[in-house]
C-alpha cells in the first residue's frame, strides 16, 4: 500500500515515521470504513486514513489538533480562494503587538522562540484573520498556514518550554504562509475536540488508533514537569487571539500549568494497588471502547508495563499483532508476546498492538 504524504509541525509525538507500519498491519483486516484517530495531535494519522478513503474521525482535546483536523478533513472550497487570501496576508504591514511584546526578539538578544521581525508580521497577520470574520473551516486552513510559517522560522527544538540560548539558522529567514497541502476526500469526515473517553461513549468505530501521552516510567522523574500538552501553548494562544496571563521565563498562558492542563495518561501518582493510575486509564479505555480492532502505539518509556498492556488486551479481546518499531534502524520486526520489553537499558523503542475485540 502507497502511503499517501502528510504535513505537520515539528512535533514530539509525530507518527509520520510509523505510518507505513500502522497500514501494513490495518492492510489485512477486513469490513474497515470508519476509523477513530483518537489522540491525533498533528493530525498526520488523521490524514492519511482520510486520503484512503476512511470515514475518518479526528479527535483531541488540542485547539491546534483540532484547527489542523478542521483544514485537511472538513475544509472543501477550492485552493485558489485561500491562495488570494494568504497572498493578501503576505503583504500586510508589520506592527508592533502582543506576540511581539512578549515572544519576539532582536538578534542581538537570546532565549525567544522568534526573531522580532517575525513576531510583528505574525500579530499583523493574526489580527487581519479575526478581521476577515470568515466561517470557522475557512479560517482554520489560514490559521493552519500561519502556524506551518511560524514553525519553519522558529527558535526551539520543536516545542514551547524553552527556547534557544543561540539563535538557529532558520530564525533569521522571513516569516512567509503557503497553503497547506490539502487533498480531495471522500469519507464522511468527523472533528471532535473532547474528550477521549466522552468520544468513545458516544460512537461506534471499525477501526481505532489510540497513541496517548505516555509521561514517563522514570521514577525519578519529578511530579511536577511540563506537561506534554503544554509543551504547544503558544500555538493555543495564536489560535485563540486571547492574549492570556502568562508566566515562567517561556511565557506559557496560565493556563497550561500542571495543574490545568494534566492528563490521567502521563499521571505519575499511583492508585491504592500501587499501579499507575495512568494505566487504569488506559485499561479503562481499552475497555469501553466499542469498536471491532483496536490499535494502540505506546513507547517502553511510558507509565503502562508491557505485561500490564498484554493483560488488558487478553481481557477484552484478541490480540493478532504486535510490531517493534527501531526508529534509529527504521526497520520494524516482529516480537513474541512473551517478551520484555526491548532496548530496557533506557533507549525508548515504540511498539504497536492490534487487538481484535470481542
Amino acid at each position: 500500500m502507497e502511503i499517501p504524504k502528510t504535513e505537520g509541525i515539528k512535533y514530539a509525538g509525530s507518527k509520520l515515521r510509523i505510518l507505513p507500519f500502522i497500514f501494513e498491519m490495518v492492510a489485512g483486516l477486513d469490513g474497515i470504513n470508519t476509523v477513530l484517530d483518537g489522540f491525533s495531535g498533528s493530525t498526520r494519522v488523521s490524514q492519511a486514513f482520510a486520503q484512503l478513503g476512511y470515514s475518518t474521525t479526528s479527535n483531541d482535546i488540542s485547539a491546534w489538533s483540532e484547527v489542523f483536523a478542521t483544514n485537511y478533513l472538513l475544509s472543501n472550497k477550492p485552493n485558489a480562494y485561500y491562495k488570494e487570501i494568504i497572498d493578501h496576508l503576505n503583504h500586510l504591514e508589520r506592527i508592533d503587538g502582543w506576540f511581539s511584546e512578549n515572544y519576539g526578539g532582536m538578534p542581538t538578544e537570546i532565549k525567544k522562540p522568534f526573531q522580532l521581525k517575525n513576531t510583528r508580521k505574525l500579530d499583523a497577520v493574526r489580527d487581519e484573520i479575526d478581521r476577515l470574520n470568515l466561517p470557522w473551516h475557512d479560517k482554520c486552513v489560514l490559521l493552519t498556514s500561519l502556524i506551518y510559517a511560524l514553525d519553519k522560522v522558529d527558535n526551539t527544538l520543536g516545542h514551547y518550554a524553552a527556547y534557544l540560548s543561540d539563535w538557529s539558522p532558520r530564525s533569521y529567514n522571513d516569516l512567509e504562509l503557503k497553503l497547506p497541502r490539502r487533498f480531495a476526500f471522500t469519507g464522511k469526515n468527523h472533528v471532535v475536540r473532547d474528550d477521549i473517553f466522552n468520544t468513545v461513549s458516544k460512537n461506534e468505530f471499525d477501526l481505532v488508533y489510540f497513541d496517548p501521552p505516555y509521561g514517563s516510567n522514570n521514577e525519578k522523574m519529578p511530579p511536577s514537569r511540563v506537561r506534554y500538552a503544554a509543551y504547544y501553548h503558544l500555538w493555543t494562544t495564536i489560535i485563540n487571539n486571547d492574549k492570556p496571563q502568562l508566566f515562567g521565563k517561556a511565557n506559557r498562558r496560565e493556563d497550561s500549568r500542571d495543574i490545568c492542563c494534566s492528563s490521567v495518561f502521563e499521571e505519575f501518582r499511583k492508585n491504592e494497588t500501587g499501579e499507575f493510575l495512568a494505566m487504569e486509564a488506559l485499561r479503562k479505555l481499552i475497555k469501553e471502547t466499542n469498536t471491532r480492532y483496536l490499535m494502540l502505539s505506546y513507547s517502553s518509556g511510558g507509565r503502562a508495563t508491557k505485561e500490564q498492556l498484554l493483560e488488558t488486551i487478553s481481557n477484552t479481546g484478541k490480540l493478532l499483532e504486535i510490531k517493534l518499531i527501531d526508529h534509529k534502524k527504521n526497520v520494524m520486526s516482529n516480537m513474541r508476546s512473551t517478551s520484555e520489553w526491548i532496548n530496557s537499558d533506557g533507549k525508548h523503542n515504540e511498539y504497536l498492538f492490534l487487538m481484535e475485540k470481542t
